[in-house]
């Protein structure tokens, strides 16, 4: 019997959380040919679900990604003030990452390898973080920040004044020494100063805490 859309993908949401636990438990990146051994299901069955590796590291990868997409997209939809917005986009990122390793290092490193092997695979996740930032930086810019930048110079500035916040693999080499702390004043330092005027006075204050 064929499967409606909604019972289609709840299964492919089944199957990714087994192979994430068995990632977990193996300590590598599952070959497509043991996820169907280990699915329970035939082998036309699994094909109508996945039709390559491919589309299983997909499934796997949005099933990974989902809760920084939810704090990304809670975060554009807020009424905050554009730098306390900002540094909220991503200390929530970060937080869900940090919490992540603390849990399971070797988990959370394989999973990284993952992402680093099946780079390609995971870009349209990272486009569309940027696109989201675009659009934060859109909305400071309404407010008088970042004045003199087009909207492209300003996300490869902060994207790279940021990178550490955004990059797993920064956790699994520098882990401690990424802090909430460090993160409000490298946003709050990014507002104050981060223009291409010359000369510019551009609005800043250094008043973002940590939320509790």
């Amino acid at each position: 019997m064929a499967l409606t859309q909604t019972d289609r993908e709840a299964e492919r949401g089944r199957i990714a959380r087994h192979v994430l636990e068995l990632v977990k438990v193996r300590g590598a990146e599952v070959p497509w040919t043991v996820a169907m051994a280990e699915s329970g299901l035939a082998r036309a069955r699994f094909e109508t679900l996945f039709a390559d590796y491919d589309d299983l590291f997909d499934a796997v990868a949005q099933l990974w990604l989902a809760p920084h997409m939810a704090v990304m997209e809670e975060v554009l939809a807020s009424n905050l003030p554009p730098q306390r917005k900002m540094y909220e986009f991503f200390r929530r990122r970060f937080v869900i990452s940090k919490e992540r390793f603390r849990e399971d290092p070797a988990f959370f490193t394989t999973i990284c390898e993952m992402g680093a092997a099946n780079l390609e695979r995971v870009r349209s996740y990272v486009d569309l973080a940027d696109h989201y930032l675009c659009e934060l930086i859109a909305e400071a810019q309404a407010d008088g920040f970042f004045a003199g930048l087009e909207i492209d110079e300003a996300l490869s500035l902060i994207n790279q004044m940021i990178s550490n916040y955004t990059l797993p693999d920064a956790i699994i080499y520098i882990g401690d020494k990424l802090t909430e702390q460090k993160l409000a004043r490298i946003v709050d330092t990014m507002f104050i100063g981060l223009s291409g005027e010359a000369g510019s006075d551009a609005a800043g204050v250094n008043t973002l805490k940590v939320a509790s």
